[in-house]
């Protein structure tokens, strides 16, 4: 059986930075012919970064991205690279956007995946399966494929297809049984959110016995707006057998060799080896191209790429926040970033995976005490920057919320919210002065219900922990703390601010439970209500009180206009707040009718 030597490219590509995206996939193409690689292989929309969203719609940009992909091409050949395959995810267009007024049936943007070799664009495949749901509006940009691209290469027929396609049947991967392929290559923008790994090779696995072929599966990694991509490129052959498999979260150049069946020796070549133009399964139609001269397999012992394991949860999530966070801040351009630290569990792991991402020097802290900040506190925000190492100030705001109450008579909920905002004027300030990124703390139980102050603790530009369940941040803290210790380091959270009861502190003795249910008993809630779409009846018919349901529905129903100005987060779940759950703020719909 022919040996083909395999390079996926995990990386991570920038929106936008075609010129530097190209940059990349040189370099990285030159790492993988230096591996004797004989097939690189890209991610979805590498050349553009993905996704691209209403960039789509710019003409230019379109332009762009086909003029660098034969530049690319032309750049690889000069580099002595041409003899090489590299499969690369661009953005191509046949025709204007769907919501032109020239716009034509069955034309427009393409999500698209070339071969390059030899200095030219041997051969495209556009995406055929569009998804449309979650964080995907790919009906709203692209015009679906009715094509199977299938190159010979070295005497092994491959497949090309692009992420979604891997996700449902039928379509391209059974066409690629009745084509006879050996291999089906799957380039992906796939994001990251809790337990998808567990999900994947599973998927992988179905397919690869849909196609009766092997799989090669590149996923990016990195950071983009609210997504988080995390890697976890594969391998999978025919029969099922997990290969390869690429760790998560950092780009990584995994090379493996993989015994392929030679054209029309295949047991999935139902038709013969189908030829060009032919109709497979589901429509497609075929379209095959060969490429000659490649290489011998390469001599030696062979390339064993490695089968890195899932992490656990816990440590999943928390390099999911560390990258979105990081990625966000250096992709645009922003040179630290500035929290408040009050001593309490949320703004103690948002610094902890702040310094996690950027370092001790980027990170500044304000601890910003009034008179009802207890003296704990206060030591807990302390504690926290002498073990990180971060830059860590005191800003006392009683004096400017006594100045202003001596202006304006306020009482209650009002001087509450009053001190939420002095605190922001205070980092927005900071902010403008030294030029950092202001990261807000709130957790996604707060954004649920609404408990947080409208331009006071819900300002900033990014929030770390947008999308985790306040049982959850416990758990990260917990689990970060006793990761420093299994690695000889210093917990960077105070246990105090782990083990006390959570509480805004702007009220005397003032705690989170007097306005919420308890936090195990209001996270099921939400999580059925949020990520589940359970109604009224199905969340009491799941165990819960029913006075506590109507109560924690009314919080979440009516605070949509709060969420709705929100800042933008890491996505780590199936629903997250923005881009997942598309509510209207004015609506009448409630579930007790």
């Amino acid at each position: 059986m022919p040996t083909l030597r395999l390079a996926l490219c995990q990386v991570n590509p920038r929106v936008g930075d075609i010129a530097g995206n190209a940059e990349m996939i040189r370099s990285w193409t030159r790492r993988s012919a230096d591996a004797d690689a004989r097939l690189v292989i890209f991610p979805e929309l590498a050349l553009t970064g993905y996704p691209v969203e209403d960039l789509v719609f710019r003409r230019s940009f379109v332009a762009a991205s086909q003029a660098a992909l034969h530049r690319l091409a032309a750049d690889l050949a000069a580099d002595g690279l041409g003899d090489l395959p590299v499969v690369v995810g661009y953005l191509d267009a046949d025709g204007p956007p769907q919501v032109s007024p020239d716009a034509e049936p069955g034309r427009g943007a393409r999500n698209a995946a070339a071969l390059l070799h030899r200095g030219e664009v041997v051969v495209t495949y556009f995406k055929h399966h569009l998804p449309n749901y979650g964080v995907f509006d790919e009906d709203r940009y692209f015009v679906p494929g009715d094509t199977l691209t299938v190159v010979r290469l070295g005497g092994v027929d491959v497949a090309l297809t692009i992420c979604e396609d891997l996700w449902q049947a039928g379509g391209p991967f059974a066409a690629a049984r009745d084509a006879g392929v050996g291999l089906v290559v799957s380039i992906n923008g796939s994001p990251y959110e809790l337990n998808k790994d567990d999900l994947r090779l599973p998927v992988v696995r179905r397919r690869a016995a849909e196609a009766e072929a092997t799989i090669a599966y590149v996923n990016m990694v990195g950071g983009q707006d609210e997504l988080v991509f995390e890697g976890d490129s594969l391998i999978v052959a025919a029969d099922g057998t997990l290969l390869a498999r690429a760790p998560q979260f950092v780009e990584h150049l995994l090379v493996h060799d993989v015994e392929l069946p030679e054209t029309g020796s295949g047991p999935g070549a139902t038709l013969g080896g189908a030829r060009d133009g032919a109709e497979l399964t589901g429509g497609l139609r075929m379209v095959r191209r060969a490429i000659d001269g490649l290489p011998p397999a390469p001599d030696g012992p062979p390339a064993h790429g490695g089968i890195i394991e899932p992490v656990a949860d816990e440590a999943e999530v928390w390099q999911a926040l560390v990258l979105g966070l990081r990625d966000y801040v250096d992709k645009n351009g922003f040179p630290s970033v500035v929290l408040g630290l009050s001593g309490g569990i949320d703004s103690a792991v948002v610094a902890a995976i702040a310094v996690d991402a950027l370092g001790p020097d980027r990170v500044v802290a304000l601890s910003m005490p009034s008179q009802h900040s207890s003296e704990h506190s206060r030591d807990d925000a302390a504690d926290l920057a002498k073990r990180t190492g971060l830059d860590y100030r005191i800003e006392p705001i009683q004096p400017m919320v006594d100045t202003f109450l001596a202006n304006m008579s306020l009482s209650g909920v009002a001087v509450e919210n009053l001190q939420a905002r002095v605190r922001a004027v205070i980092l927005m300030a900071l902010s403008n002065q030294e030029g950092h990124l202001v990261l807000t703390t709130g957790n996604k139980s707060e954004l649920a219900v609404g408990y947080s102050t409208l331009y006071g603790d819900s300002v900033g530009g990014f929030n770390p922990i947008k999308d985790v369940w306040k049982t959850l941040v416990w758990r990260l803290a917990t689990w970060r703390n006793a990761e420093a210790t299994r690695r000889g380091g210093t917990p960077p959270i105070p246990e105090n601010s782990i083990g006390k009861p959570p509480s805004a502190e702007l009220s005397p003795g003032q705690l989170d439970s007097d306005a919420l249910p308890d936090y195990d008993v209001l996270d099921p809630i939400l999580i059925g209500y949020i990520d589940g779409d359970l109604g009224r009846d199905g969340l009491v018919a799941s165990g819960h009180d029913p006075a506590v349901v109507d109560k924690v529905l009314r919080l979440v129903d009516t605070a949509e206009f709060k969420r709705r100005q929100s800042a933008p987060g890491a996505k780590i779940s199936m629903k997250a707040f923005g881009r997942d759950r598309r509510l209207p703020i004015t609506n009448r719909w409630r579930e007790d009718g």
